[in-house]
């Protein structure tokens, strides 16, 4: 996206409108993520990174289901293309969270803390991928 067309992007109110909506099914996603992840340290008593990817995989399902039916209803598209290429860019956000969770925790931060970090910082960037690649018009 040229910097002119970013910019235009900024200014449409439905862009802001979507944001808002996909922050809303990420504050579900959010908690969905570390109740699993939490539930997978204290009563599996899985290594974090593995219980931050079991996690991972419950809370993407949940959101994808939600985002295409409410967040970005007006670009639905084919259902299994959509689903594999949000599942591409979750797996790319996953990655930068893991990354970020293993950093805080190797400096001695708390796990979920930690974790409850990483997932808000890969947040713009999983928003970015989504709208411009897996709910594209």
């Amino acid at each position: 996206m040229s910097g002119n067309r970013a910019v235009e992007a900024l200014k449409r109110p439905s862009n802001w409108v979507q944001f808002a909506q996909f922050g809303a099914v990420g504050g579900i996603g959010y908690a969905v993520n570390l109740g699993v992840y939490a539930l997978l340290l204290s009563l599996a008593h899985v290594h974090y990174l593995v219980a931050a990817i079991g996690a991972f995989g419950v809370a993407v399902t949940n959101n994808y289901l939600i985002n295409r039916y409410w967040t970005f209803r007006g670009e639905r598209g084919d259902f299994g293309q959509q689903g594999v290429r949000f599942f591409v860019v979750s797996v790319l956000s996953l990655g930068v969270n893991l990354i970020i969770l293993h950093l805080f925790v190797r400096a001695g931060w708390d796990k979920i803390g930690s974790q409850a970090i990483a997932i808000v910082v890969v947040t713009p960037l999983n928003f970015i991928g989504n709208k411009l690649w897996s709910f594209r018009h």
